[in-house]
């Protein structure tokens, strides 16, 4: 099976090695898609995570218990191209370069494979094409 999970760290795990043991304890595959995690301070990570089924439940029960709380990450997000209008905006928000102009026909191209789900562009759309699937 293979998940895309968001993770929320609070202070007092974030200097602990809790993704090594997703690793070592519950033989999963972790890939990190996003990172914001300092130790002492609440952070998040999104990972996709592939493994057994049961694997992966186990893994769940163990982050609940150090206080890990979970979030799903199978959404989507997707531009409804009817109300697109190319405008450019949700290239200044996005970290991760989803976004990108077509030099040719001057026209925001979005590349979703790049997207890590933080949904900036999302808040930034002026004519609210980027929307929240899930």
């Amino acid at each position: 099976m293979k998940k895309r999970v968001i993770l929320h760290f609070p202070p007092n795990v974030t200097g602990q090695p809790v993704i090594y043991y997703l690793a070592k304890d519950f033989n999963l595959v972790f890939n990190i898609i996003k990172a914001s995690v300092s130790p002492g301070q609440a952070g998040s990570l999104v990972l996709e995570l592939s493994g057994e089924h049961e694997n992966y439940q186990g893994a769940i029960r163990f982050l609940t218990e150090v206080g890990v709380t979970i979030e799903s990450a199978d959404r989507n997000i997707i531009r409804n191209e009817t109300k697109c209008t190319h405008c450019g905006a949700c290239v200044t928000f996005c970290s991760v370069d989803a976004f990108s102009l077509d030099q040719k026909t001057r026209r925001i191209l979005f590349d979703q494979g790049k997207c890590v789900l933080c949904g900036f562009c999302v808040v930034a759309c002026p004519p609210r094409a980027m929307e929240l699937h899930s």
